[in-house]
């Protein structure tokens, strides 16, 4: 399902894409005597695509499949010098995250335990899952001017997130298990840095903080140090 999410909104993007690129067109004709426009700013929706990594895991535990992430909401531009190509942007949205492992969780009376699944158990599919809400807040800097549709951009900044639901998930011939997990850090944060050419920008998120709180542990007694690295592309429309 997040795949054909994905997809849809690729398409959604390549098609604004092309419609953008006939404005550009339609405004090289010059206008004689228009002056900058002294209330210009960069306010954006985004839309972003990750490939997540788990940084830290327990020893003997991999990642599979593709965990992947859907990152979306609105940022409000405040320029700070005359040319307003640099500002500061203060957004909200929301994030939706997948890690496909072989660290099981396991609900008991005696709370959630973790271990890896073992090589001869055969599974379909092992993954935990979170909804976040998120606070971004950026440094950006940019060529656009109120005239430019199509500019350079460097956004660097640190985004904060509050997780709504974090949820384990195992397929297997042992049975099938789905429960919502309270073990996850309510608070995650991290750094970000989007940078590229107009709608399409490389971006990068590294989080400064454990995934999971710190009294988790697996069955042999290892603690949890994992934290997130999300790399991927990340679409801005105005």
């Amino acid at each position: 399902m997040t795949k054909r999410i994905c997809v849809g909104i690729l398409l959604i993007i390549i098609g604004f894409q092309y419609v953008t690129a006939q404005e550009e067109v339609e405004n090289t004709i010059p206008v004689m005597d228009t002056l900058p426009d002294a209330n210009y700013r960069e306010d954006q929706f985004y839309i972003g695509i990750t490939y997540n990594i788990l940084q830290n895991r327990p020893s003997g535990i991999s990642q599979n499949n593709l965990s992947n992430g859907l990152h979306l909401g609105v940022i409000r531009d405040f320029p700070i010098n005359k040319k307003r190509n640099k500002a500061i942007g203060i957004g909200l949205g929301y994030s939706y995250n997948a890690y496909f492992h072989n660290l099981k969780a396991t609900q008991t009376d005696n709370g959630i335990t973790y271990q890896e699944i073992e090589s001869d158990e055969n599974f379909k599919r092992n993954k935990y899952r979170t909804h976040i809400v998120e606070l971004p807040i950026e440094f950006r800097w940019r060529t656009s001017t109120a005239e430019t549709y199509q500019f350079w951009r460097i956004y660097a900044g640190f985004k904060a997130g509050y997780v709504l639901l974090a949820t384990s998930k195992f397929v297997g011939d042992s049975g099938d298990l789905k429960f919502t997990n309270d073990d996850f850090n309510r608070f995650q944060y991290g750094l970000t840095l989007s940078a590229g050419y107009n709608t399409w920008n490389f971006h990068v998120y590294y989080g400064l903080n454990q995934l999971f709180k710190d009294e988790t542990k697996t069955l042999e007694g290892e603690s949890f140090d994992m934290n997130a690295i999300k790399v991927g592309l990340m679409f801005y429309i105005l």
